[in-house]
């Protein structure tokens, strides 16, 4: 066992080298396909665009569009339409993001699993365990950004919770006062609460600027967001709108009823918060007030006072 253990141990050199030197032939590679001066060209103009501190983030951004193209071949139509509705559902099709596109998203699973895996590689060879181990870290590296990019989604829909019934607000105020659905959206756009819901309705308003329909806008931002809460709010106005009801008052019911469900989901986490409690009282809490309390008699017990 321990010959094994020293087998390994000599290991770890060649084949960090080996790691290190596929990950150097796949970076050039990726640089390769359109050409190594093209490749530099483009990030110092884009370095010179975003200023000398950003040319790090420059080079990574082309890096990982070139490791995207060779990931297009590899991806199928059903991963790319789930990683795209994530990236949508996400928001960062609409911020300055690393991440645009189904095969960039790879690209970045693909990094973090070879981060990963030189990273527990250095860990088994300074702890002296076998090297096999160090593969758990590929798997692991390409999880870590689907949980970022699942807390992304989960965070901006709560966002756009919390934002929902503030600009609902505005909006019923605008129409109320004699604006259009038009006019009252840009005057929210406006003077509305910044976030998440304010971009997507500024999208919604550009459509309807550039001649769409209110309800395919408003359809599209149902399907780009799949929050229940604006969905419900969407579906109510489209009825209104095909049964002819007064889009003030849709819009005064569909507020209150979001200001009861934000009141009854306030509710509803309260009485959750002791249960949630319980694990850290029992865990953490009485285990250190019993040795502090009980510790001095066990001890006293134990060496025969």
């Amino acid at each position: 066992m321990h010959a094994l253990q020293q087998a390994a141990t000599a290991l770890v050199g060649p084949l960090s080298v080996l790691v290190f030197g596929g990950f150097i032939a796949a970076l050039w590679l990726v640089a390769y396909e359109s050409g190594l001066r093209q490749f530099f060209a483009e990030v110092r103009t884009q370095g010179a665009q975003l200023g000398d501190s950003n040319a790090f983030y420059a080079g990574e951004q082309l890096l990982i569009r070139r490791l995207g193209k060779l990931n297009v071949r590899f991806l199928s139509e059903k991963r790319a339409a789930e990683i795209r509705r994530k990236i949508i559902m996400g928001g960062l099709d609409m911020r300055d993001s690393l991440i645009k596109r189904p095969e960039e998203f790879v690209a970045i699973q693909e990094l973090a699993a070879l981060a990963c895996l030189l990273v527990l590689l250095w860990a088994c060879s300074r702890l002296g365990q076998s090297l096999v181990y160090a593969f758990v870290g590929l798997p692991l590296g390409a999880l870590l950004p689907r949980v970022w990019l699942r807390d992304q989604v989960t965070k901006r829909h709560l966002q756009i919770s919390r934002a929902l019934p503030y600009n609902l607000d505005l909006l019923t105020l605008s129409v109320e006062a004699g604006m259009d659905f038009t006019g009252a959206l840009n005057k929210v756009v406006e003077r509305g609460r910044k976030g998440p819901l304010l971009d997507e309705l500024a999208l919604v308003l550009r459509q309807l600027k550039m001649g769409k329909t209110r309800g395919d806008s408003l359809r599209i931002m149902v399907d780009r967001v799949n929050l229940p809460a604006l969905t419900t709010f969407v579906s109510a106005l489209i009825q209104a709108d095909k049964m002819g009801t007064p889009l003030g008052k849709i819009l005064r019911i569909q507020s209150q009823q979001l200001r009861v469900e934000r009141t009854q989901r306030a509710e509803k986490l309260a009485n959750e918060a002791p249960v949630k409690m319980l694990g850290p009282l029992i865990f953490c809490i009485f285990p250190t007030v019993f040795l502090i309390i009980f510790g001095p008699i066990g001890f006293q017990f134990v060496s025969g006072g």
